[in-house]
């Protein structure tokens, strides 16, 4: 995917200006850079984003997907797949979330935001041991400090048990 460095000055402009209280008029601006670029995947994204702001969580799932079929990648599709991941927890459609975060986690092994995220949306399932395993477990993967080094073998032990006992939910 790419954007021109016009159209990515002016997404920066309309970001810039924005007042997360009132996202009106950042929609409205975005949508006229969406009729100019209709099927811009990073445009696409934008819009969602500024829906899922403003609260407006059906509309921003489906520009959501329509980035992710447009060709959305790299860094944008990381953060649309964490946004629309999230987005489906808020609608209450954990399964799709869950599904969401994996297929994220599968493209973006490295991203600790998409396994928090996740974690996130297996409490939301009543999975409250997958969800504290799985982040202690990123804590064994990605923090690697003396203290957690000392004691990893302890951390990756209970957070593979924890996660173990909502295995079968």
């Amino acid at each position: 995917m790419t954007i021109d460095t016009d159209l990515e000055a002016e997404l920066a402009r309309i970001f810039s200006a924005r007042d997360r209280e009132d996202m009106a008029p950042t929609i409205e601006a975005l949508h006229g850079i969406l009729e100019q670029h209709p099927d811009n995947a990073r445009v696409l994204y934008d819009v969602g984003g500024a829906y899922d702001t403003a609260g407006q969580e059906e509309v921003a799932a489906g520009y959501y997907e329509r980035a992710i079929e447009a060709g959305l990648d790299g860094r944008w599709l990381r953060q649309c797949l964490l946004q629309y991941g999230s987005t489906l927890r808020n609608l209450d459609r954990i399964g799709d979330s869950l599904a969401v975060f994996d297929c994220g986690l599968k493209q973006f092994p490295e991203s600790e935001s998409l396994g928090i995220f996740r974690a996130l949306t297996l409490h939301a399932a009543g999975r409250s041991h997958a969800a504290l395993g799985s982040v202690l477990n990123l804590i064994a993967d990605r923090f690697r400090t003396d203290e957690v080094l000392r004691y990893e073998a302890a951390i990756r032990g209970n957070g593979s048990y924890l996660e173990s006992l909502d295995a079968n939910v």
